[in-house]
């Protein structure tokens, strides 16, 4: 009866935020041969909608599931540090951004240099980290989630295979429009059931944390720990930038604004709602960890289903389902973006139907994430793997973007050996060679790359030629 009760409201809100959003979006006309309409919702959301959706977004099932998996109060080092990113992004970067009138993050770098190939070499990047790390994990950690705290006896891939469907059906027939507005709705639904969680597991423990290991409640981390105090010095804030500043899945939401005052109104409602954020996604963690003990990734499912009552852990079912679909339908919405923009329209049809590209692509990533699920399913720790792994086409990124943003006539060949050299870098510190802390070495990755790219422009191939100069700010 219980389980019959949670599936019916599960059910009956997740139809819910699809029949509001569906409702919004109905009499909405879009030109399917405008990106900045598909892609960027015709430019016309209000900083609700950007904060909103940047929130749900960013803290999906993965961050969830895995940030309280660490069972560590070190891992709020992710939370804190990202307000610095979007404080960055709001206050330098989304100006630049829209002086450029950029669809996409990777456009900048063409209109600086002059370049289509940087645009297309950053962006084949984007996709290889969307299809082969970032919606994966999203998959797995969702699927996680529910199966840990209903006792679901089918399997993580078949509901992976459940949320990869539904999210590819709103990130194909919605557009950015339909995924903003219904992750507005989630996220407040999010937040509320989160602190509500965190609540009665502080209850269930009599607000009592005392026993857990000292180093598991602690904000300076020693060198065998997740964060080491002293990579806060050094790689966390350019992991930072680059995921605010240039990611192309969170930066959309803000090109996606009213106005550059718009955007920057919804990125700051986002600082205020990041430092809150920690209450959610670490102190369940700790708790589960008092109750249950080391348990990895599936301590919050299993707290959930044990703290909640059968009515409520259905409508936490929903909103969480909802931060998956939101996190995934965002990252194939982006990777089209990314595809339709930056090469199907500058090497293949300039004039090509944009949602009829954009829904291939989605299919294509959606198929490419289910295979590997079960391949992240043998990760003991998602969060840490996630960020490293992500190191591979992050640094190099950066890099490009520092370049084109903070020297002048850097040469654009130049930048697109940088980019070979910085992935080519990272994989060897990550699979033959490790003397330091990951993030340690994409603060290394950065500087070499950036190095690399600032000799080869200076003494090889010598400044920029006016063929391809750069656009004075």
């Amino acid at each position: 009866m219980e389980q019959t009760i949670q599936l019916i409201i599960f059910f009956g809100l997740t139809s819910l935020v699809g029949l509001i959003t569906y409702l919004k979006c109905r009499k909405i006309t879009r030109d399917s041969s405008d990106s900045k309409d598909y892609f960027l919702a015709g430019g016309g959301l209000s900083w609700v909608v950007v904060a909103g959706s940047l929130m749900m977004t960013n803290i999906s099932a993965e961050q969830i599931v895995g940030m309280n998996g660490a069972q560590t109060l070190l891992i709020a080092w992710w939370e804190i540090a990202a307000a610095i990113g979007l404080i960055i992004l709001a206050k330098w970067l989304i100006p630049i951004y829209y002086k450029y009138n950029c669809t996409t993050t990777t456009e900048l770098l063409e209109r600086k240099y002059q370049d289509k190939g940087i645009r297309a070499m950053v962006s084949i990047l984007f996709m290889l980290g969307y299809a082969f790390i970032l919606l994966p994990v999203v998959l797995y950690t969702g699927s996680l989630f529910m199966k840990s705290m209903f006792g679901l006896s089918i399997s993580v891939t078949f509901l992976a295979i459940i949320f990869a469907v539904v999210g590819a059906v709103y990130a194909i027939f919605g557009g950015l429009r339909a995924i903003a507005i219904s992750d507005s709705l989630n996220g407040v639904g999010l937040l509320v059931m989160g602190v509500i969680v965190s609540y009665l597991a502080l209850n269930a423990v009599n607000w009592d944390l005392t026993g857990i290991p000292i180093e598991r409640i602690t904000l300076v981390g020693d060198t065998q720990s997740d964060i080491p105090w002293h990579t806060l010095l050094t790689g966390m804030i350019f992991i930072q930038i680059f995921y605010w500043g240039t990611n192309m899945v969170i930066t959309q939401r803000a090109l996606a604004a009213k106005s550059v005052k718009e955007a920057q109104k919804g990125l700051y409602a986002a600082v205020v709602m990041k430092l809150i954020i920690p209450i959610i996604v670490v102190l369940p963690g700790l708790v589960a960890f008092k109750l249950y003990g080391d348990v990895g990734d599936v301590a919050y499912g299993k707290l959930v289903g044990d703290i909640l009552p059968s009515w409520m852990s259905g409508a936490f079912a929903a909103v969480m389902a909802g931060a998956v679909l939101s996190s995934f339908n965002s990252c194939l919405n982006s990777a089209a973006a990314l595809y339709t923009c930056d090469i199907h329209q500058n090497y293949v049809n300039s004039n090509a139907d944009v949602r009829k590209i954009g829904t291939r692509v989605a299919l294509l990533f959606t198929l490419i994430s289910l295979c590997l699920v079960p391949i992240f399913a043998q990760s003991s720790s998602i969060i840490s793997l996630l960020q490293q792994l992500n190191g591979l086409y992050s640094m190099p990124v950066l890099a490009a973007f520092i370049c084109a943003l903070a020297f002048k006539d850097v040469n654009a060949k130049a930048i697109k050996i940088g980019l070979v050299f910085g992935v080519v870098v990272y994989a060897v510190f990550t699979f033959v060679w490790s003397p330091l802390h990951f993030i340690h070495m994409m603060a290394i990755t950065l500087a070499a790359t950036i190095l690399v790219t600032l000799a080869l422009s200076k003494l090889v191939f010598g400044p920029q030629t006016a063929s391809g100069q750069l656009i004075s700010d």
